[in-house]
């Protein structure tokens, strides 16, 4: 026998996953060795939370918390802007830079004219430096094993 449901859904309503979706959002991905964040910026009063957890208890270095803020320093535009960070892999410097660089990003998507003062600044230069994989016959990327002459 079918269910069928007596519950009608009210129609003046619009249907979302979150309620707390904004109507404006910037989107970026930044990456940093083995750390990736995926960046939202949206219009509010200047909060940043990474990971759902505040900005301070995230970084609790205050070196990476200006790296992480310098983007918005430069462009002037640390109060207009909340951001939320989801960032995954890697350490705490890692994770610092690939936040960093998407929020350059983001801050690009949102106004074009602020690529020129960010590119200046080498903010939107994704670092590729990254860990050099282990050779064999050596203890490890470029250490050798102990030399014995006899």
């Amino acid at each position: 026998m079918p269910v069928t449901s007596t519950r009608t859904p009210p129609s003046n309503r619009t249907f979302s996953r979150s309620y707390n979706l904004a109507a404006t959002e910037y989107y970026a991905t930044g990456r940093r060795k083995e750390s990736t964040a995926r960046v939202f910026l949206r219009p509010g009063t200047g909060t940043i939370k990474v990971n759902k957890r505040e900005f301070v208890e995230f970084f609790p270095r205050e070196t990476l918390r200006i790296l992480v803020k310098s983007p918005l320093i430069l462009t002037e535009t640390a109060e207009q802007f909340d951001i939320l960070a989801t960032v995954s892999g890697g350490g705490m410097t890692g994770q610092a830079g690939a936040i960093r660089l998407g929020i350059s990003r983001a801050l690009c998507e949102f106004n074009l004219e602020l690529r020129s003062k960010l590119k200046k600044d080498g903010l939107l230069t994704r670092d590729a430096r990254a860990k050099e994989r282990k050779k064999y016959g050596m203890a490890g990327a470029r250490k050798r094993f102990q030399f014995s002459k006899r």
